[in-house]
């Protein structure tokens, strides 16, 4: 038994407006499965759920962002320091804006979408030639290890590297992003902006999935989601994530 990873999950006031972004950012289509809520995702035949692509959903919710800068956040991926500056060039005409998080003299660029949510456009490197437009889902966090630990038994990914300030997990599959956790010294303090939905694979019962998370460590999680399909829970270090029903 496992869950996999199969969306990425950002809140927004305009779902529209951000899911929009989302789309033209990486060259994907877009969808809406209710009011409220777009989906974005590969075109050219792809069928969700795929190892080869996590999508994002965007959901609309009343409260605007906090100031304080997200946990998770997606590392986008160039092929070449031409590809990298065009990049940045056209998601700052998409409406992206160029954000300071403390990080100083890098070779990746800092933006963030419409809404304040902040990514990475990287520099080109080996390891994400072949993930797609979107390099990794990274997530700050005070533990690598421990994360590795959790998530690499939550999910059926496979744990690629892990020392005290960095963990890496990617598709067994050897295709699609990576998942990484960097240690940052500041623990979690505000609900996150973005998060992880998790699927359990046909066949397998969501409620002992769900149940095993538990056992790992994970806890349940009221965001006054009321009576609804999926089951959110929280992490060891408290980050929001959803385990969701099969369709």
């Amino acid at each position: 038994m496992a869950l996999r990873p199969v969306n990425v999950n950002i809140k927004a006031l305009d779902d529209t407006a951000v899911g929009r972004f989302w789309a033209e950012a990486l060259g994907w289509g877009i969808s809406s499965e209710a009011p409220g809520v777009t989906n974005v995702e590969p075109g050219d035949g792809f069928v969700w759920p795929d190892a080869a692509a996590v999508c994002i959903d965007i959901v609309t919710v009343p409260e605007p962002k906090s100031a304080a800068k997200n946990r998770v956040h997606l590392d986008l991926a160039t092929t070449s320091a031409a590809h990298q500056a065009e990049l940045v060039a056209r998601l700052q005409a998409l409406g992206a804006k160029p954000v300071d998080v403390g990080q100083g003299d890098v070779p990746w660029t800092v933006l963030a979408d419409p809404e304040g949510n902040e990514f990475c456009v990287l520099d080109p490197r080996e390891i994400y030639q072949d993930t797609g437009p979107v390099a990794a889902v990274v997530v700050d966090c005070l533990d690598p290890r421990a994360m590795a630990r959790f998530w690499g038994e939550a999910t059926d990914w496979t744990l690629h590297e892990v020392t005290d300030d960095h963990a890496v997990l990617r598709s067994a599959k050897g295709v699609g992003p990576y998942l990484e956790f960097l240690r940052k010294p500041d623990a979690k303090t505000v609900p996150d902006r973005v998060h992880v939905d998790l699927l359990p694979y046909p066949g397998d019962d969501k409620a002992t999935e769900v149940a095993r998370l538990r056992t790992l460590g994970a806890t349940d999680l009221d965001l006054g989601q009321g009576d609804v399909p999926w089951t959110c829970l929280a992490d060891p270090e408290g980050h929001e994530f959803c385990v969701l029903a099969q369709s």
